[in-house]
């Protein structure tokens, strides 16, 4: 199995976009392709960054609110595909399904809305959906992803970028994972507390 992988093509789609400059020119630096939604987006290309749109990949167009805008399976093929599987690489090129070997994603700040004393319609606006779920996704696939679940571990990013080139080991990936899960797991706990009040 190669430990190895290479970031060719990454995923961006963030809340919290301050911190996020200097990992996205050494990703364009590094020749990586980025793809994402909405602010994210316009927030890349402000920075002279070119930027695929998610719903050119989909051909879905942000919907219900922005509700759904990553819940597609050209998307979660791109996370989940494993890159040793023929069968997963024959399904990936027959349906093509580009392959999104770097997610760069974070919630909606659940937590923070309930404590500023919100109504409970903007409460429920902040549980993430896509979100959470580009998270599982990429931890799952650790083998082949490298998944960034919030702010805190851009730093780490970047440190990796910058001394392996855009190279990353198993380890490093599975670290990532760990840190994603403990994301996941918080919030939603922090949604069942909400809940069990």
């Amino acid at each position: 199995m190669a430990e190895k992988r290479k970031i060719s093509r990454a995923l961006v789609s963030v809340f919290h976009k301050d911190g996020l400059d200097e990992i996205l020119k050494t990703l364009h630096a590094q020749g990586v392709e980025l793809l994402s939604t909405g602010g994210t987006q316009a927030f890349i290309e402000s920075l002279g960054i070119p930027c695929t749109k998610v719903e050119d990949v989909t051909s879905y167009p942000s919907i219900l609110g922005g509700r759904v805008k990553t819940l597609h399976p050209k998307v979660f093929g791109g996370i989940l595909g494993r890159r040793e599987n023929e069968g997963d690489q024959e399904q990936m090129a027959r349906y093509e399904i580009p392959a999104i070997d770097l997610v760069i994603v974070d919630l909606y700040p659940f937590e923070e809305t309930v404590k500023s004393g919100a109504s409970e319609a903007d409460i429920i606006e902040k549980i993430d959906i896509g979100g959470i779920s580009l998270i599982r996704a990429g931890a799952k696939n650790f083998k082949d992803v490298i998944i960034v679940p919030s702010k805190a571990e851009y730093a780490p990013l970047l440190d990796l970028l910058k001394k392996k080139g855009g190279e990353s080991d198993i380890e490093d990936r599975k670290w990532f994972a760990k840190q994603a899960f403990g994301v996941s797991s918080h919030y939603d706990t922090a949604i069942h507390a909400y809940f069990a009040k």
